[in-house]
């Protein structure tokens, strides 16, 4: 039964696991150096040149997973010893190099940074080289390759560089936390801080003294997760834990189209809000553009507003595929409705820690949303429900969407806008390829998981986006 697409992943889960485990126990503190012996026992061979070495790499993603450096804001965070595998990243002279007579890469270079060997063959200085490029493109033997670092290739804004130590490091000005790095980097050394102790204390404490109630917002996207058991048990597993109960963060994603719809109308063009990764890229790197993003706030925070205003005393946690989501919870704006989120690879972990089934629970079921709610989990799915909810409300308006799949996307449709040449009046920016459902903190990945999102939005009791909404009256 494979529960993760990778091997890095399953890594994480165990430390993930442990903690939890030892934290329900209140043996943490005491117990914790002895979490990497328990992960990586005796001699017991790693990927590493020694176990002392795994164990020591251990130990900080057991730091990660209690949280991180408070130091940093970002929820995204590099292990610098984990990260000494990968070659220094950028251009090099292969062997295809045929010490050629023309010595074009020599010509083009500006900054005199290749030289010559007895056999003609080209070398880079790398203290002389900017990087420019130029002297790929004249090869003609295509010999000079650029080679990027796989967490440098997934971050399409540009927000990793590498160190003198040869470590990758974030620019947190940049960086949009989308976690995209995380999912790429081979050797796990690139994470995001977890946050599972806050819920398990959240848990506890309500189980103790009943003062409070805690509510679980799982994301539509979580219909393509967990896929050894039915989604039912999913639900049934969360309340085990001791939620109260779970929510349908689709149904904040109805709430969210039919305001979203009016704004849209009124303005005659918009940029959504529903992905905090993509929100943030625009404050970063379009400031020009950021009076158009809708002033709706996304649909984890617009319900969790909605359940605190009902129950003064509840607690929310939302759980989802995404790692911007933990940064976008300690925003003002969010902090007070939001009190902690979980990824899905958190929430196995946190299962698996109490020694919780799923697949021998009876089936729950979630039924608070509508297809529209649920679909906001794929790329297109939010414009899909936009144009949904001006046909409800009966608004005359036509949606010219720019649906930008994945941040590459967004970043060409905000160029054209900042540029007055996009043929649209409503961005949806989704930074991650596929939408939620390609997350980072996703148990698994891939084109079944749109299949899986609609099927799940067909399911849906309340046909109408008008319908769900009306129910919270």
């Amino acid at each position: 039964m494979r529960k993760f697409d990778t091997k890095v992943q399953y890594l994480k889960y165990k430390v993930l696991r442990e903690v939890a485990r030892q934290a329900w126990n209140d043996t943490l503190l005491e117990n914790i150096l002895e979490i990497p012996k328990n992960i990586v026992p005796g001699k017991t061979p790693t990927m590493r040149c020694c176990v002392y070495k795994e164990r020591a790499i251990l130990s900080e993603r057991v730091k990660i997973a209690m949280g991180g450096d408070k130091e940093n804001p970002n929820v995204i965070e590099v292990i610098d010893i984990a990260c000494d595998e990968c070659p220094a990243a950028g251009f090099e002279v292969t062997d295809s190099c045929r010490g050629c007579l023309a010595h074009r890469c020599e010509d083009v270079c500006k900054k005199g940074a290749i030289s010559f060997d007895h056999n003609h063959v080209a070398h880079i200085d790398k203290s002389k080289c900017v990087e420019c490029g130029m002297c790929a493109k004249v090869c003609p033997y295509s010999a000079i390759v650029n080679r990027k670092r796989p967490c440098q290739n997934a971050c399409k804004i540009k927000a990793i560089s590498i160190t003198e130590d040869n470590a990758a490091a974030i620019d947190n000005e940049k960086c949009t936390s989308c976690g995209a790095c995380v999912y790429q980097c081979p050797f796990g050394a690139i994470t995001d801080k977890s946050y599972i102790l806050n819920v398990i204390d959240l848990i506890k404490k309500s189980e103790d003294n009943k003062k409070y109630k805690v509510y679980a917002l799982v994301a539509p996207s979580i219909s393509s997760q967990f896929t050894y058991a039915k989604l039912g048990q999913v639900i049934s597993g969360l309340k085990k834990l001791g939620f109260f109960t779970v929510i349908e963060a689709a149904l904040g994603a109805d709430m969210v189209a039919q305001a979203e719809s009016k704004e849209l109308a009124e303005k005659g063009f918009l940029t959504s809000s529903c992905c905090p990764a993509f929100v943030s890229y625009v404050k970063s790197t379009f400031p020009q553009l950021q009076e158009h993003i809708s002033h709706n706030l996304s649909p984890m925070a617009t319900l969790a507003k909605y359940i605190k205003e009902s129950d003064k005393e509840a607690k929310v946690v939302f759980i989802g595929p995404c790692t911007a989501k933990k940064a976008e919870a300690q925003l003002e704006s969010v902090k007070p409705y939001v009190d902690a989120v979980m990824t899905f690879e958190e929430l196995q972990a946190l299962y698996d820690s109490r020694d919780i089934d799923i697949c021998e629970l009876c089936e729950d079921v979630l039924d608070n949303a509508s297809y529209f709610g649920r679909i906001f989990a794929r790329s297109g799915g939010l414009t899909d429900a936009v144009v949904q909810a001006l046909k409800e409300q009966n608004i005359d308006f036509e949606v010219k969407a720019a649906t930008c799949d994945g941040i590459e996307e967004c970043k060409l449709a905000l160029l054209k806008k900042s540029k007055n040449v996009l043929d649209a009046n409503f961005i949806e920016g989704m930074a991650c390829v596929g939408g939620c459902i390609g997350g980072a903190g996703c148990l698994t990945h891939g084109e079944k998981n749109k299949a899986e999102v609609d099927k799940y939005g067909r399911e849906a009791f309340e046909k109408t986006i008008s319908d769900a909404v009306s129910l919270l009256k």
